[in-house]
């Protein structure tokens, strides 16, 4: 019997950590998750203090995907709403944030667990990692925003034959086509992890949401339309301390120290 809280929010030194919390089904998503998912980040998003966020799962896995014993039954549609839509609502609500994110990978990422790990902002797995977007072993097309995600990140044809073929990705190669960014010894996970999350937390937080919400609509606008909004976000960002303190530091050969402001 799962006992435990399916999700656990904890905030510390500017960085927020969801951390999905099922270990004895891989964090396998049931609408308990889904639904405490969906609150973290809204939690994260009421806050003013958070620099950067973080996704983690406990245990051996990431995610092993969504509860498949669920989708059993009769009332297999409306159990499948219950896990779907809060989980939609949360990453969506994940993406209108304007700190970057980070997923943490170790084990298993699959399916949904898959989707999670590529929705956030950067990606640092431990050499046990293995990527699966397994929807098609089950007859099933993906959702957790993985078909938006993943053809920019490897290109349509790639995400093609990762969604169709349902083929496992080790670490290594999920790092050579762009899955995740760094790959580490399952040893090292927790310090290179903190060591990228204390160097995103140190940077400048304003920044880094203008040049998150540049990179998201790029593929949306025609060039004109991209120049424009590059030109108004540099404008609006000289504004800021961090702004002034870049400057400074750069002109006097010192590290930048940014305040977030």
């Amino acid at each position: 019997m799962e006992t435990l809280e399916p999700v656990i929010l904890s905030v510390a030194h500017s960085v927020a950590t969801i951390r999905l919390n099922r270990p004895s089904v891989l964090n396998a998503i049931d609408a308990a998750t889904a639904v405490a998912f969906r609150e973290a980040v809204r939690v994260i998003g009421s806050r003013d203090d958070i620099r950067v966020i973080v996704l983690r799962g406990e245990g051996r896995a990431f995610c092993a995907g969504g509860d498949v014993a669920r989708f059993e039954g009769e009332d297999r549609e409306a159990a499948i709403d219950a896990i779907i839509a809060p989980l939609h609502e949360g990453l969506r609500a994940l993406s209108d944030l304007p700190q970057p994110s980070l997923a943490v990978v170790q084990g298993a990422a699959a399916g949904a667990g898959f989707s999670l790990a590529i929705a956030c902002d950067l990606a640092i797995a431990a050499d046990n990692a293995k990527f699966t977007l397994a929807y098609a072993r089950i007859g099933a097309s993906p959702d957790g925003s993985a078909t938006y995600h993943l053809p920019r990140l490897v290109g349509l044809r790639k995400a093609k034959e990762l969604a169709l073929l349902a083929e496992t990705v080790d670490a290594e190669e999920a790092q050579r086509i762009g899955l995740v960014n760094k790959v580490v010894p399952l040893a090292d996970l927790e310090v290179e992890a903190e060591r990228l999350v204390s160097r995103l937390a140190a940077g400048p937080s304003l920044a880094y949401g203008r040049i998150r919400a540049l990179l998201e609509t790029s593929l949306d606008n025609d060039l004109a339309a991209q120049l424009a909004a590059e030109q108004h976000s540099f404008r609006d960002l000289t504004g800021t301390k961090d702004f002034q303190e870049g400057v400074r530091a750069f002109l006097a050969k010192r590290p930048a120290h940014f305040q977030g402001s």
